[in-house]
């Protein structure tokens, strides 16, 4: 339980009505997509910079746990208190400071969410490319705690290759910056590539100096579809291999499209036991020659049909399929787990199959959902939580596929984070040595482990 004291002053800090401590207030701050809970003892909405370096200088004092959160749609449950303690929430820091497409960077503060980002860039022709799933609602702070990546990122790259600098607030109150507004910038550490991907573990995100881009001035979007889950993947790798990186290649298998189907009713093809959306962009003349050439790898690969977007509302049509993969397979149990593994494009076919023959051993209900043109795999298990048996097969059915995820050469995660999901795992790609070096930068920069505890350090 929180002291009165340290009450008190978070009411000083932020006033009455930046703070919550009611159980029915709590309990919305209790949880992200992840499947663990925990009610903290207080959440706090700071208003500045200098209000979370109060707040976290009081915090330290007191020996108080303080975990950071965006939107809540991490699913890995990365802000989940589970030591209890300071929620802090940034909700009230969600302003875009500076738009500067000449030199090509915003300042946002970390409540603003992605999609706002794009909507403030597009009337000049300028866009970010880092799109998760959750794009319109996760905000800029989170994408960056879990290094968040989306559908562009097969071409484009993830959060960490778009943060030019950032503030951020330590523990003990401190507040650093580092990086500048330039693009090119070797000067000290690349601290951004530590705190990107750190979980909140590290310091409080503050303000982010991000890189933006111009649109490109073409793109082409083709829906295909396959009679087999096996000639999908295999399109991947071909396509890969042959040198072309399409701006996005997405993977759904049959049970994610019927799925989807059933909730949307968007016209997909039922029968398809597999399909790819794939997205190209840039000068439009090679849009056109690259276009030609997956049409063929497809079409070597046993494509039954190729769907091209002919408008913006077809192609909005064909996106609106893939972002909302992940709510309409809530729909068909209870609790759902989605997860994230990544392997080389070259053992995509292999880890497909694997995860199905392990849903068939299991007789689990398992959808496959892909990054596929980066091997970044999500395999999507509906299940019931409150039947012990058969959650019980759930976690031995994700024990295996990490495991076999690593043994293609693979790693635990792509984009989602650690968490509080992959925590038990990270022996399987990090050695002792690896794991108490990530813990001596942890005790350097937060000796009172106050900052999101109970995470992978």
């Amino acid at each position: 339980m929180l002291s009165t004291q340290l009450k008190n002053q978070l009411i000083e800090i932020v006033g009455d009505q930046g703070v919550l401590d009611q159980p029915e207030q709590l309990a919305c701050y209790a949880y992200d997509a992840f499947i663990e809970e925990a009610l903290p003892d207080v959440v706090v909405f700071p208003k500045s910079t200098a209000d979370v370096s109060q707040i976290l200088k009081a915090a330290s004092k007191a020996g108080v746990p303080v975990t950071g959160r965006g939107a809540g749609t991490s699913v890995c449950g990365a802000p989940v208190p589970v030591r209890q303690g300071i929620v802090m929430g940034f909700s009230k820091m969600d302003k875009i400071i500076e738009v500067n497409t000449r030199d090509r960077y915003v300042v946002v503060q970390p409540g603003v969410v992605n999609a706002d980002i794009q909507r403030a860039l597009a009337p000049f022709g300028f866009f970010y490319p880092p799109d998760p799933g959750s794009m319109n609602t996760s905000t800029i702070g989170g994408n960056i705690a879990l290094n968040a990546g989306g559908p562009r990122c097969l071409k484009y790259g993830v959060t960490v290759d778009y943060v030019l600098g950032l503030e951020v607030v330590l523990a003990s109150g401190e507040i650093i910056r580092f990086g500048s507004k330039n693009v090119k910038d070797v000067t000290g550490y690349k601290l951004s590539s530590l705190f990107c991907g750190s979980e909140g573990t590290l310091g409080i995100i503050t303000e982010a100096i991000l890189k933006v881009m111009p649109k490109p001035e073409a793109v082409r979007t083709l829906m295909v579809t396959f009679g087999d889950l096996d000639s999908t993947a295999k399109a991947v790798t071909d396509i890969i291999g042959s040198g072309i990186i399409p701006a996005a290649m997405e993977l759904m298998d049959q049970m994610t499209l019927n799925a989807i189907e059933d909730a949307a009713g968007l016209g997909l093809d039922r029968k398809a036991a597999g399909s790819l959306l794939i997205e190209i962009d840039g000068v439009a003349e090679a849009c056109d020659k690259q276009l030609k050439q997956i049409v063929e790898k497809v079409n070597e690969n046993g494509a039954i049909k190729i769907e091209e977007a002919a408008t913006d509302i077809e192609r909005e049509r064909l996106w609106t399929a893939r972002r909302s993969a992940y709510g309409v397979f809530a729909k068909i149990a209870p609790d759902i787990l989605s997860e994230d593994v990544t392997v080389p494009v070259s053992q995509v076919p292999e880890m497909i199959r694997t995860i199905n023959d392990i849903g068939e051993r299991y007789d689990l209900t398992i959808g496959v959902l892909a990054h596929a043109g980066d091997g970044n795999m999500h395999p999507m298990i509906a299940a019931d939580r409150s039947d012990k048996a058969q959650w019980e097969k759930v976690e031995r059915a994700f024990t295996e596929i990490f495991q076999a995820a690593v043994r293609l050469g693979g790693t635990l995660s792509g984009e989602h984070g650690i968490g509080l999901a992959k925590s038990a795992f990270i022996p399987l790609v990090m050695n002792r040595e690896t794991v108490s070096f990530m813990k001596k930068i942890k005790q350097a920069v937060d000796p009172g482990q106050i900052l999101n505890p109970g995470k992978f350090v």
